[in-house]
């Protein structure tokens, strides 16, 4: 029998791996049982190519697009080896670790290993940024069985001393082109030099340029390399079209596609997270419920966002290409390139977010005039011509009727641009602490642009007159002085304004602001050299 893939490994093992359902793989029962309740009943090409050999301990180099199951080819070796060699739990360390490019792929991936590990009670746990930190480091005190993280807050972990990498038995890097694109090179190779050199190693990516092969060197030793598609191949369930259309068009021409009924839960990508928000607002105004996803969303609201679109509460899901790789949803109808990625890879892993489960898709791209290069590289890399789909019907006329988008208010402006650190950068943005564009201007550290001689608390007396103050409410201290001493003359009093003139020339106040006491113990009075002696 010959695999249904492009790459077929040769060797003396080939024919063992010709297995058709996941009891012939070798898998626990328990491991088989979990993936009965998941509803898995048939191995996909990757999985039937990668697991014999993961169950062996070999490192493997795959190349899958997203949705041929590939999380699973490298999930279920490792559990079962974690399930037939248990351990104890290290402080602060973990058996299995498995990076990932964005927090979304993290968490589907975690959520994956726990599906599969139904019955066995292991310690599975997520680490990304945008969660307080305190909080990942308490989890891990203790020790995990499966960590899945992102590059960029493993390491902070690790220097941080909440993580150890040297009890590391598996590694995983899914979606390494992903990372790369996203500039995760220098951090992989910091965390390739923190692993033991004795583990296994599991590479897999969707496309395999030459910087991903000279990375996968770095981690891999003599890997079965396994493949179900050539690489940078589309998905071949997906109806792939084009639309050339006008820059400033492509909102109007986005709104009434949208509105065909034939368009049911919708993906739409663009190259940037203001562009992703302003798609969202046009929507809106049009009646079209639509939520957006990048980096820009903390991790609560990409949640919220993606709950509502799996569960059909949300038609529309605006995404950037950061955002794209874990979104892991089923019976996505179609995928609208509201831009063209700069980058041709980018696109093939964009409309793999369709035709996903066995089922078919549509990809639809809305090209400029200016983006033209970014299709031919894009037809280049796919090997493959895409069909032209005219404009609808009526377009301008259509467009023309269309509600303008809803502006936003200054509020959220102010909101947004404070979130980003941009508060007081802007002319109209307001002034933190009355600070002028132009600077304090002569004012206190807080920007108050007071007279020199006022204090930031507001009080504009002479400093002198303020310590006056501060020396009649200790008066109370100084009568107990007196009266020890025998002297208990009065005390004089003089206004604040003029309490400059009776202070000593030696300048005999404290720092505090007392007033100097005399001979006898007296606050606040006249000393008694011998001209006021001679005069009494």
């Amino acid at each position: 029998m010959v695999l249904p893939c492009a790459f077929r490994m040769a060797g003396p093992d080939f024919r063992k791996y010709q297995v058709t359902d996941f009891n012939s793989l070798g898998l626990s029962q328990p491991l088989v049982a979990a993936l009965e309740h998941v509803g898995y009943t048939t191995p996909t090409p990757i999985q039937l190519q990668a697991i014999p050999p993961g169950l062996e301990g070999k490192d493997i180099l795959g190349i899958a697009q997203t949705g041929t199951g590939k999380t699973a080819a490298f999930a279920l070796p490792i559990l079962n080896r974690l399930i037939g060699n248990p351990a104890p739990r290290r402080k602060c360390a973990t058996r299995v670790l498995v990076l990932a490019p964005t927090r979304e792929l993290a968490t589907q991936i975690a959520d994956s290993f726990r599906d599969y590990a139904l019955y066995h009670k292991l310690a599975i746990m997520t680490v990304f940024g945008g969660v307080p930190i305190p909080r990942q480091q308490k989890q891990l005190m203790s020790g995990v069985d499966v960590l899945v993280a992102t590059p960029g807050r493993l390491l902070d972990l690790i220097d941080r001393r909440a993580l150890l990498l040297d009890s590391v038995e598996v590694l995983v890097l899914d979606e390494a082109d992903q990372m790369l694109d996203l500039g995760f090179i220098h951090s992989l190779k910091r965390i390739a030099g923190l692993l033991p050199r004795q583990r296994q190693s599991l590479f897999f990516s969707a496309t395999m340029p030459p910087a991903i092969a000279e990375l996968a060197g770095r981690f891999l030793v003599n890997p079965v390399k396994v493949a179900v598609a050539p690489v940078a191949t589309t998905a071949e369930r997906v109806q792939q079209l084009v639309t050339f259309v006008n820059q400033s068009e492509k909102q109007a021409l986005l709104t009434l596609t949208l509105r065909q009924p034939e368009f049911g839960k919708c993906l739409v990508f663009t190259r940037t997270k203001h562009g992703a928000d302003r798609v969202v607002r046009h929507l809106t105004s049009a009646g079209i419920r639509s939520a957006a996803i990048h980096g820009n969303k903390s991790q609560p609201q990409r949640e919220r966002a993606l709950e509502a679109f799996k569960r059909g509460e949300s038609g529309v899901l605006v995404a950037t290409d950061i955002a794209a790789r874990g979104i892991d949803i089923d019976a996505v109808s179609h995928v609208i390139n509201f831009e063209l990625p700069n980058v041709p890879e980018q696109y093939v892993h964009r409309i793999g977010r369709t035709a996903r489960a066995g089922l078919g898709g549509v990809a639809v791209s809305f090209c400029a005039p200016d983006e033209k290069a970014y299709l031919r590289d894009i037809e280049k890399l796919t090997r493959m011509k895409i069909d032209p789909l005219p404009l609808p019907a009526n377009f301008l006329t259509e467009a023309a009727r269309l509600p303008k988008p809803v502006p936003v208010s200054e509020a959220d402006e102010r909101h947004d641009r404070a979130r980003r650190g941009e508060v007081g950068t802007h002319k109209d943005a307001p002034r933190r602490f009355g600070n002028k564009p132009g600077g304090n201007q002569g004012g206190n550290r807080f920007g108050d642009a007071r007279r020199p001689a006022e204090s930031r608390f507001g009080d504009a007396r002479p400093t002198d007159a303020r310590r006056a103050d501060t020396g009649r409410a200790e008066s109370g201290r100084a009568e107990s002085g007196r009266a020890e001493s025998g002297q208990g003359e009065r005390t004089e009093h003089r206004h604040p304004a003029s309490e400059r003139s009776a202070r000593p020339a030696g300048g005999g106040g404290s720092r505090q602001g007392r007033p100097a006491s005399g001979p006898g113990g007296r606050s606040g009075s006249r000393p008694q050299g011998p001209r006021s002696q001679a005069r009494g």
